[in-house]
């Protein structure tokens, strides 16, 4: 779904259209995966992706379906790259957007909102998505991450900070409301 800057559809491209030189501003979602002890799951994108491949990053990122809810996104997303089943994805930062150029010249240019999902089951990569995974407690991420400590992609860099401000216990942070989300995004 392509939107302008103030969050609103303008119309529909299909996903190989929307990440190159000239990239325009669509829809999209990340999402971080914790377990009950409050690690974070991150992973490592397949080597053949077409941006940022083989570079570590959150838990899933993803594009919903026309007419799709966000959080049901989510949830199809994190179970096609991750085999993860959840209940739930908590909103967390509503109006994320993000843009973003690779030294070949390719573009990211996402509104992009940020959601938390709290699971504890056997994480199973899909190879055509991620090349890697890896648990990893989230203060010591935030921190590796806030010190440039961590080679990871530019959008979770710039989440982090943000997400970081909601408190130091990720399992704790307070979601915020659906009726954020920027008009796009809300079904």
């Amino acid at each position: 779904m392509l939107v302008d800057p103030d969050g609103r559809a303008v119309g529909t491209a299909p996903k190989s259209s929307v990440h190159g030189r000239e990239t325009p501003l669509h829809l999209a979602f990340s999402s971080y995966v914790f377990d009950h002890e409050g690690r974070v799951l991150l992973t490592r994108r397949a080597d053949h992706k077409l941006t940022w491949p083989s570079v570590w990053t959150n838990s899933c990122c993803g594009h919903p379906l026309p007419g799709e809810p966000l959080d049901h996104a989510v949830l199809r997303r994190l179970s096609y790259e991750l085999g993860l089943t959840a209940e739930g994805a908590d909103l967390m930062l509503p109006s994320f957007s993000y843009r973003a150029a690779m030294a070949n010249g390719i573009v990211e240019h996402e509104l992009c909102p940020v959601y938390r999902v709290i699971a504890d089951g056997p994480v199973e990569p899909n190879p055509e998505e991620v090349g890697e995974t890896r648990w990893m407690p989230w203060k010591e991420f935030a921190e590796g991450a806030l010190n440039g400590l961590l080679a990871i992609s530019p959008w979770c860099r710039e989440q982090v900070p943000l997400l970081t401000e909601l408190g130091a216990d990720p399992l704790s942070w307070q979601p915020a409301a659906s009726t954020a989300l920027p008009a796009a995004a809300r079904l």
